[in-house]
């Protein structure tokens, strides 16, 4: 088995961190991963995707061309990735300021009102997670199990405070994802 998913937006997104948060989940269930980051020189507000594959063997190269799934979490991002999903891949769209459907139909796609779900479990900033357990739901590489315990490790001790709220955006994500 091997996956690549990429996920791209602004910086200050979060991007970047739920990609960390695959590959750890992915690397404690015993996968092989690569993740590689990618952002403009402005970070917040700037553009920023990383990529990561997961794999059954080691990973001869970070570099993503077609991937299995893309989170595009702006149009920009959704313009720039959404011709490399590869045909039968998974494509999720952040709803809540991307307003363009998909323009694809080898693919399946997935529209996730992130704002929506962060406000009603109470973690505004929890977007970015929201997006994660969307894609989770549509595609699951890892177990939730695995996936609560690599935000924790990724959170670290000074923000343990947020892992509540990141596992129930992730599940909010879910069952949106499970019920459109």
């Amino acid at each position: 088995m091997i996956q690549s998913f990429i996920f791209a937006g602004f910086g200050g997104q979060g991007m970047l961190l739920i990609g960390k948060f695959l590959a750890m989940a992915c690397m404690l269930d015993g996968k092989h991963v690569s993740w590689l980051p990618s952002y403009g020189p402005e970070m917040r507000g700037g553009t920023a995707n990383c990529s990561v594959i997961v794999s059954d063997d080691e990973v001869a190269s970070p570099m993503v061309d077609t991937a299995d799934v893309v989170v595009a979490m702006n149009l920009p991002s959704l313009d720039k990735f959404e011709s490399v999903v590869k045909p039968g891949g998974l494509l999720v769209i952040n709803s809540s300021i991307i307003e363009r459907k998909a323009s694809r139909d080898d693919i399946q796609v997935v529209y996730c009102d992130t704002m929506k779900l962060a406000e009603q479990v109470n973690n505004p900033k929890g977007a970015n997670v929201a997006i994660l357990g969307a894609m989770l739901e549509k595609n699951p590489v890892v177990s939730i199990d695995k996936m609560v315990e690599a935000i924790r490790i990724e959170l670290g001790e000074r923000k343990l405070r947020f892992l509540e709220g990141n596992k129930n955006a992730l599940l909010a994500g879910m069952e949106a994802a499970r019920n459109s």
